[in-house]
């Protein structure tokens, strides 16, 4: 408005508002659940569908890759190209390692001095107390990962798989994805993973089962920075994935629904169909879950009153922190340990607590995107 004082929107010319708010918006869930117990968490998308906040970050990180990487393979040398992939999986290795170090010492800190001993046996610290120098180890090699700390491991790997998933989709979109989604089949089969150290078992987030879902976003991504869509919005579909997401909320919410729902998966089990089609396993990113995500993310593409709203002047906090999704997920995980350590050491059930520490975390973070966009902004 004329005349308004309100500091003025960024501009929105250059990026897609939509893939900044649901970004920032993943990033908000991630926060809450991270710190569990809280009121909050029945309203996150975890408890509305078979996927979460993660698979959300997972697929908009492959859109944002495929916004930003592929034209630096038509027009710089290839190695260029593939170090700006590596460089970001670099960036992220140290960022894993500073905010794994971090929450080691606040939870240290928090059985130590304020006698919150909960936390010596939760979130994975169990095994560094039981083998310092070998956990160390893992922790340097990405083996040894800490509960709540374990997404950018997976993240920096997919990005070392980036130039390879580039070249092949530039050539042909869905001979990529076709090769991506065998890996998954392979992956789920055989159960490969990366193993763990010391512990046994393998990553969390097994990359090898990750990447198809990272791999269907950078397709998209690479589709619309031509104006492209990778899929056509088309009247069908869209209601056929509607549904799709109506019966999963059904399910979620009614247990005669749920009861059939699971009665239905245990049929298939029992008629040889495997673990990663039949289950909700998170590692091995399960069909559900997959199937869900991908319904959701089709599903708000083709509605215009989304890219209204993402543009809106009301979302903007949340628009910057998906804008500095790095930088707000290093924080916001350390706030949530933090949160978790203090309320171990409290001695009641403090869910006034727990409003308070959410709401102020999440504005220390909205703060903080904001004092990075200030800063980004080029002088007059």
């Amino acid at each position: 408005m004329s005349g308004s004082t309100s500091p003025a929107a960024p501009p929105r010319s250059i990026r897609d508002p939509r893939l900044d708010f649901f970004r920032g918006l993943a990033l908000v869930m991630i926060f809450i659940n991270h710190v569990p117990g809280n009121p909050l968490e029945i309203f996150t998308n975890r408890n509305f569908g078979f996927s979460d906040a993660a698979e959300g970050f997972v697929i908009m990180s492959g859109m944002a890759a495929g916004l930003a990487y592929p034209a630096a393979f038509t027009r710089l040398p290839l190695w260029r190209a593939v170090a700006k992939c590596w460089g970001r999986a670099w960036t992220l290795y140290q960022v894993h390692l500073m905010i794994s170090m971090i929450c080691l010492a606040i939870m240290l800190g928090a059985a130590y001095w304020f006698g919150a001993e909960k936390m010596w046996q939760i979130n994975n610290v169990g095994p560094w107390m039981k083998a310092p120098v070998q956990a160390t180890i893992g922790i340097a090699t990405l083996g040894h990962q800490f509960g709540y700390v374990n997404i950018l491991p997976m993240y920096a790997a997919l990005l070392l798989l980036t130039p390879v998933m580039i070249l092949v989709a530039q050539r042909h979109t869905w001979a990529m994805l076709a090769g991506s989604f065998l890996l998954w089949i392979i992956t789920g089969e055989t159960r490969l993973n990366i193993p763990a150290y010391p512990n046994d078992g393998g990553w969390f987030f097994n990359p090898f089962a990750w990447q198809f879902l990272f791999a269907i976003g950078l397709a998209t991504g690479m589709r619309l920075k031509s104006g492209e869509r990778l899929l056509p919005n088309v009247a069908w579909a869209k209601w056929l994935s509607l549904a799709f997401l109506i019966f999963v909320l059904l399910w979620m919410k009614i247990d005669i629904v749920q009861s059939a729902g699971r009665s239905g998966l245990a049929f298939l089990r029992d008629h040889g169909f495997p673990f990663y089609l039949t289950s909700f396993d998170k590692t091995f990113l399960s069909a559900p879950r997959l199937l869900h995500i991908l319904a959701l993310v089709y599903f708000l593409s083709t509605q215009s009153w989304v890219t209204r709203l993402s543009a809106s002047r009301w979302v903007w906090p949340v628009e910057l922190m998906g804008r500095f999704g790095l930088a707000c997920f290093a924080l916001g995980t350390v706030l949530s340990i933090l949160g978790q350590s203090i309320k171990a050491a409290l001695i009641y059930d403090p869910w006034i607590f727990d409003l308070g520490y959410v709401f102020l975390a999440l504005a220390l973070q909205m703060g903080f995107a904001r004092v990075k966009w200030q800063l980004a902004q080029k002088p007059a």
